[in-house]
């Protein structure tokens, strides 16, 4: 029985990484052109360097922030710990749908650091908020500086969409907080089916789990909201250091902005770990940014530097912790 596991995962990640290889040769292939050449001849090898330097703090803050997550709720995890659980969700998101598979991953670790079921679930659930939070918010000040971003829509359609996000997490909070959201739950419960009802009582447990730890420690929440906030935009700088690397002078609020557009986006990716659609986002947002010829190459680097360097870490933490045949009974349910 082991043995079929093993093979039905491994089977998995291959299908993983050629579906990887054909969309970056894809990307790769299709935005080529007579320049490419010439414009990679001036590329300078240390914004590759730079790239990996920023990818490394902004995870390394991911794991600060976790500690700090994790202490709220009275629970301690050590640092190394903490950078598990950061590489072991970059790998199961990159295996999985919408990138599901991560929060089984930081869950898993976090139960291997003895942290109870109940705290690990509403942990999972925080961080993921709290970095979607941090995205949303950040969209008034991308919309302002960048208007082009959404060309199809005015200036001021943008203006009002930004308050509209505002205004919906605030009416959010405020409904968890005083149970009004709970009378809406029930509402809603008594129109589906049984089994649909069970699921959305525990995803909305869930959620407001985590509201009311958010609103437990205020000022320790501000410091997590704040290491979110950098260990994303670290994360999120491996394109302007790429950029930097083939000589363009790079607008930081531009690019910087639409790299937090297109991760908010990310999130509600139906691929595994958003391939394709984060490759196609990329060039569709930075096409008219990046030297002719040239868009794609930086697509696939900045992949391969944010997303599958930490997936081969995250694989590594796996089979280290936890063995080959856990892995695959978790990956082949």
């Amino acid at each position: 029985m082991s043995n079929v596991r093993q093979h039905k995962f491994y089977k998995k990640l291959l299908i993983m990484l050629v579906t990887v290889l054909l969309i970056s040769g894809s990307v790769i292939y299709f935005t080529v052109d007579i320049h490419t050449l010439r414009n990679l001849d001036s590329f300078q090898p240390w914004s590759v360097m730079l790239a990996i330097c920023a990818v490394s703090v902004g995870l390394l803050l991911d794991g600060t922030r976790l500690m700090h997550l994790v202490r709220i709720s009275n629970e301690n995890i050590t640092l190394s710990q903490a950078v598990q659980v950061v590489f072991g969700n970059y790998f199961l998101a990159l295996l999985t749908p919408a990138g599901s598979g991560g929060s089984i991953a930081q869950f898993i670790f976090l139960r291997h650091a003895g942290v109870p079921s109940g705290k690990a679930t509403i942990l999972v659930v925080v961080r993921l908020l709290v970095s979607i939070l941090f995205l949303f918010l950040s969209m008034p000040v991308i919309f302002w500086y960048d208007p082009n971003i959404l060309p199809w829509i005015s200036d001021s359609g943008l203006i009002v969409l930004s308050i509209c996000i505002i205004s919906g997490i605030v009416f959010i909070v405020w409904a968890i907080k005083t149970n009004f959201l709970d009378f809406i739950v029930l509402k809603t419960a008594k129109r589906i089916n049984r089994c649909r009802r069970k699921k959305l009582f525990a995803f909305y447990h869930d959620i407001k789990a985590a509201v009311l730890l958010l609103l437990s420690a205020p000022l320790s929440m501000c410091r997590i909201f704040l290491e979110s906030g950098l260990s994303l935009l670290a994360i999120y700088s491996v394109v302007p250091f790429l950029l930097m690397g083939l000589g363009v002078e790079a607008n930081w609020y531009i690019i910087m902005g639409r790299m937090v557009f297109l991760n908010l986006l990310l999130y509600f990716s139906p691929t595994p770990g958003g391939s394709g659609i984060a490759e196609g986002g990329f060039i569709l947002l930075f096409g008219d940014l990046v030297p002719s010829g040239t868009v794609g190459i930086v697509a696939v680097s900045w992949r391969i530097i944010a997303e599958y360097i930490p997936f081969v870490i995250g694989f590594y933490y796996m089979i280290k912790v936890f063995g080959r045949d856990f892995l695959s009974s978790k990956l082949t349910r």
